[in-house]
């Protein structure tokens, strides 16, 4: 009888196989019928891991330091962490904060954690103690593990939970190095279902609280398949996403995607981004596969891009959409196009340019092979060419997310309709390539024309002044609202009225004449702690000044500077 890990194994090398080849691989890719009782750290993990010396983990200090870790030592390491843990009492269905960095411990305790049936609740250090008491109370967490650096965060944090400290010794805390010196009881054996939680992660929470959503045994750990084509990511390459842990990107590149893939994670730790530290270290480990937010690529194209990294096949933007300018200035340096790929926590990706297929400018791709991909009508409710992006429930993803946790509310609304709701909008065009309009709170209408924000937006960071801009609507009895730019500037710039101008007639320049934007102010973005700019703050300001009929004396206007 074919088990579990050969199903797994053979779906896994069929995605291989097809990645470079959309369209058979839309027609031919399934999903492998997992069923029954399954672990992913021990069915998939374990099985290919032991006895395997090819490199894990490989991870690099910025003073030159680092460590090297194979797959076979990992599955060891991993085992003996896990009967640590146990002999704690940490057992099947426990909830466990972790918050650590891009460490070692990081990925044995992700492995050690999940071998056991217990539920990691990835959590960044960036947080406070108020954001850590409302993880704990609503996630439900029953053991911390920090650094020692971040155990004061919890002093302040009430709650009977168990308390684990990495990297030295405090006081109330188990020490992790007591690890070290248990007898491993492994291998261990799966005592885990397909539909058991595996994973609890809170999203960023750009306009409410965060969501707790939660992920089953399968949905990450086989819904990743997707992630790991639009990387393009092979056994035996070496990998590198710049990714903070804590987030769900973390878990989608730098531990299913690569391992998925039985490639090497590797990951470079600095403390202050330095373009060429970053690309030596891309050329010294011949890494293969490359994946960066927006932000690394800007600062990248800023400095002296130089040659290619020589090992370096496939590169990748991921996080917010990028804009044209990045795109084509690395092209012509590396003769390599950075790929966009979307996604959410609650789901893998979903849609990308893959590996080796056409690129339509300002497109973020197709549907992946497997995933149910579909454009709703906000208003109808019926399918079309624009409109929400959504999964189709008629068979249940495999790669969507169990729910939000106790949250029965917000679950009937997110899946309403027989679909689940991204809260994206986006069109397709004949060909099937899907271009991101916005989130559906943000694209608003002026005078009956609809702006998408984003559009606005990577014009304007086109400009040298522009760092970051966030367009949102001003209220305006004539045009209903008009699009009014929140900019960080560049250093250099000035935030005068002969800037704000310069700013507004490159727009003017490079946008249709209803997009103008007629509003700009130099102001500090307010950000959620992942760093997505929370418009929500940036409307209510809005909202608020034309509620009280006051002017924003801090704002130029179009029709001062440019009529």
């Amino acid at each position: 009888m074919t088990t579990n890990t050969e199903r797994y194994r053979a779906s896994r090398d069929q995605m291989i196989d097809l990645m470079n080849d959309y369209d058979r691989a839309v027609a031919e890719f399934r999903w492998p019928e997992i069923t029954g009782r399954f672990n992913w750290a021990i069915d998939w993990f374990d099985d290919f891991a032991r006895g395997n010396q090819r490199l894990a983990l490989w991870i690099t200090e910025e003073d030159g330091s680092e460590v090297q870790v194979t797959f076979d030592q990992m599955a060891a390491n991993s085992d003996r962490v896990a009967t640590w843990l146990q002999s704690l009492g940490v057992g099947k269905g426990d909830r466990v904060i972790l918050m650590l960095g891009n460490q070692v411990e990081l990925w044995e305790l992700m492995l050690a954690i999940a071998k056991l049936g217990a539920i990691v609740m990835p959590t960044t250090a960036a947080l406070g103690p108020v954001d850590l008491t409302d993880r704990i109370d609503r996630g439900g967490a029953g053991t911390v593990i920090a650094n020692v650096g971040d155990t004061s965060k919890f002093d302040d944090v009430p709650g009977d939970y168990r308390r684990i400290v990495v990297g030295g010794d405090t006081d109330g805390w188990t020490s992790y190095s007591d690890s070290a010196d248990v007898e491993s009881a492994g291998p261990f054996q799966t005592e885990t279902d397909v539909d058991d939680t595996m994973l609890i992660y809170f999203t960023s929470g750009t306009t409410s609280k965060p969501k707790l959503v939660a992920h089953s045994q399968v949905s990450y750990a086989v819904g990743h398949f997707t992630t790991m084509a639009w990387i393009g990511v092979k056994p035996g390459d070496v990998h590198l996403t710049i990714s903070s842990p804590g987030w769900a990107k973390h878990a989608w590149s730098l531990f299913f995607a690569p391992w998925i893939a039985e490639a090497t994670i590797f990951v470079y730790n600095y403390s202050r981004f330095d373009a060429a530290a970053l690309m030596h270290q891309l050329d010294r480990a011949k890494v293969n596969t490359f994946c960066a937010p927006p932000t690394v690529w800007r600062m990248l194209i800023q400095a002296d891009l130089g040659s290619k990294p020589s090992g370096l096949r496939e590169i990748l933007g991921a996080g917010e959409p990028l804009n044209p300018d990045v795109i084509r200035r690395v092209e012509q340096s590396w003769g390599l196009t950075i790929r966009d790929g979307y996604g959410q926590t609650e789901t893998t990706l979903q849609v990308a340019n893959t590996p080796g297929q056409p690129l339509k400018a300002g497109s973020m791709g197709r549907p992946m092979p497997g995933v149910p991909v579909v454009l709703v009508d906000p208003l109808t409710g019926e399918l079309a060419d624009e409109g929400e992006i959504c999964l189709d429930l008629t068979v249940r993803p495999l790669n969507l997310m169990s729910g939000y946790l106790g949250d029965p509310e917000r679950n009937d609304a997110v899946m309403a309709g027989g679909y689940y709701h991204t809260g994206d909008v986006a069109s397709r065009d004949e060909n099937g390539y899907i271009t991101y309009i916005g989130r559906t709170d943000d694209v608003f209408k002026s005078s009956d024309y609809k702006v998408s924000p984003f559009e606005l937006e990577s014009v304007l960071i086109e400009h040298p002044a522009v760092v970051e801009a966030a367009v949102v609507p001003q209220p305006d009895e004539t045009r209903l609202a008009v699009p009014k730019a929140y900019v960080t500037l560049a250093e250099g710039w000035e935030p005068t009225a002969d800037t704000a101008k310069a700013i507004m007639e490159y727009a003017r320049d490079h946008l249709a004449p209803y997009l103008k934007v007629r509003r700009v102010e130099f102001y500090e973005l307010p950000k959620t702690i992942s760093g997505k700019i929370r418009r929500v703050e940036l409307q209510q300001r809005e909202s608020a000044a034309s509620s009280a009929g006051e002017d924003i004396a801090t704002e130029y206007r179009y029709e001062d500077l440019l009529s």
